[in-house]
């Protein structure tokens, strides 16, 4: 898999598959917003993540939720400042099947996340 460099400048992989433990996270955000196409999922370099449902027009379907893995909170930089952008080691979106075809992805993507990269 080939790498990409974002805004950021740090290097995230074209195509971004959910983790275990994230996939449980993104089945609740999607259960409580029936809208929802997709969850935008952004890890942060503290191992925090931040999650929310995204709609078919990339507005938000969902609120933000913020965790952190096996911890009753998130870290104190992240309760210091919300998860910087600065922070982000790797963003991508997990699309309900079936998955808008790749030109709305793409918007999508463009719209949220600011980017073009392939995730």
């Amino acid at each position: 898999m080939g790498k990409k460099t974002t805004r950021a400048g740090k290097k995230t992989a074209k195509k971004v598959p959910a983790e275990k433990n994230e996939m449980a996270m993104i089945g609740g955000i999607l259960e409580g917003s029936p809208e929802a196409i997709g969850v935008v999922v952004i890890r942060l370099d503290c191992g925090c993540r931040k999650m929310a449902a995204v709609d078919e027009k990339g507005d938000p379907a969902s609120g933000i939720i913020m965790y952190r893995d096996n911890a009753d909170a998130i870290c104190d930089k992240c309760k210091k400042d919300a998860g910087d952008y600065m922070r982000v080691t790797e963003s991508f979106i997990h699309w309900v099947e079936p998955a808008p075809n790749e030109e709305k992805q793409s918007a999508i993507r463009l719209k949220v996340l600011g980017d073009e990269t392939k995730n």
